[in-house]
């Protein structure tokens, strides 16, 4: 009775995962740490209760730790492209002050 108690956090764990990959893979960075402070949670309170784990909650926590992987890349990705529009926007300043300095007074 006690693993199926566990296991089921586990399990929301691992559905809070696939959520919080699909919000990553759509850029809804508003929902993301809601999804993780759950999930951290969960993760604890089985990590507080358990000194033995099955093979079932190591496959649970396998499949957590690589959709956590997944979207940690997709964070990132998204985080490049900002930079990248950063950046970009950055050159398009420094250009206006360039150019605008030398238009010709009328």
């Amino acid at each position: 009775m006690m693993e199926s108690k566990s296991n089921s956090g586990l399990e929301r764990a691992l559905q809070l995962s696939r959520d919080l990959l699909a919000a990553a893979e759509q850029g809804g960075f508003q929902s993301l740490a809601e999804l993780d402070a759950e999930r951290l949670q969960l993760l604890q309170s089985f990590r507080s209760e358990r000194q033995h784990l099955d093979a079932a909650a190591r496959s649970l926590l396998q499949e957590i730790s690589q959709l956590n992987d997944r979207a940690i890349g997709h964070l990132e990705h998204h985080r490049r492209i900002k930079g990248r529009d950063m950046d970009l926007a950055a050159a398009g300043r420094r250009a206006v002050a360039a150019y605008g300095a030398t238009r010709p007074e009328f």
